[in-house]
């Protein structure tokens, strides 16, 4: 009805008032000459001339109640554009404190390791195969990162190792992933081990500590750190900690089930060490 008034609404008083002015002129015309005509005419034009004013005021009515109506939907319509931009702004400024307080954290992080070189990006993508743990990163070579770079938190808890460089992206494979494979310490003795990937471990969020060195031992809750071994990792980042303890198939050697010290869910920005000093 209201689609109908807006684009007929005109036409419909133009020809209510054409005809009203028809009556009248033709009552007019014959009046003296045909007293019938003129004496119906005086009788009915009072009628048709309060239903012409009714019909008038009626849709001048209408014609407001659309006008305000479309006014009202047009000034929420704005409220609702400048309320999204209000949360928007809201988003962009807790985003701003929670990099502020990642950053933070990484400097009092990185105070005693000066050596450490640093490039934060942000988690673009996150691999949705079951068979990897991988995501893709906002840099890439042209902001000097390499394959093989050692991936942190702003706590400097590994997250895992770049595995392949773009010009401005890279993919990070994470430290649960099955192909990883990383020298570690664990222990109050600093027992060489590896942590290596277990894909039945990978669907836990956990990853496997194995191949101890000969009367090493471990405890539940022994920190496990990375060895340093090869020289593309430095030591010292922080893996995870012993969860499980558990005896290999053949009884022969035991292992230990690691829970990662970075949160791999909440990850949002992460921190690449690009370069570092060696330790002998």
């Amino acid at each position: 009805m209201k689609e109908y008034l807006k684009k007929n609404g005109v036409r419909l008083a133009v020809v209510i008032i054409v005809a009203v002015i028809v009556v009248l002129f033709a009552g007019r015309a014959l009046d003296g000459s045909a007293g019938f005509l003129t004496n119906a005419v005086g009788a009915i034009q009072q009628p048709i001339q309060k239903a012409a004013t009714s019909i008038a005021d009626w849709l001048d009515g209408v014609y407001g109640y659309l006008y305000e109506y479309d006014k009202l939907k047009a000034d929420n319509d704005a409220l609702r554009a400048q309320l999204e931009e209000a949360r928007e702004a809201a988003r962009a400024g807790e985003a701003a404190v929670e990099e502020n307080l990642r950053l933070r954290a990484l400097v009092d992080f990185l105070e005693p390791r000066s050596d450490f070189v640093v490039e934060s990006a942000k988690i673009t993508a996150w691999n949705a195969s079951n068979w990897e743990s991988s995501f893709t990163i906002s840099k890439g070579s042209k902001h000097g990162i390499e394959a093989g770079d050692c991936v942190i938190t702003e706590y400097g808890a590994m997250v895992g190792v770049v595995t392949e460089t773009g010009d401005s992206w890279a993919t990070v494979r994470t430290i649960i992933d099955v192909d990883t494979s990383v020298g570690a310490l664990v222990g109050d003795d600093s027992s060489a081990g590896m942590v290596i990937g277990d894909y039945a471990l990978m669907q836990q969020g956990l990853v496997r500590l194995a191949y101890l060195s000969e009367g090493a031992q471990m405890f539940l809750d022994d920190e496990v750190l990375t060895s340093g071994r090869g020289g593309t990792v430095p030591q010292g980042v922080a893996i995870g900690t012993v969860s499980r303890i558990l005896t290999e198939a053949g009884g022969q050697s035991e292992y230990g089930v690691i829970t990662p010290a970075a949160d791999l869910g909440s990850l949002s920005q992460i921190f690449i060490i690009k370069d570092f000093e060696v330790t002998e």
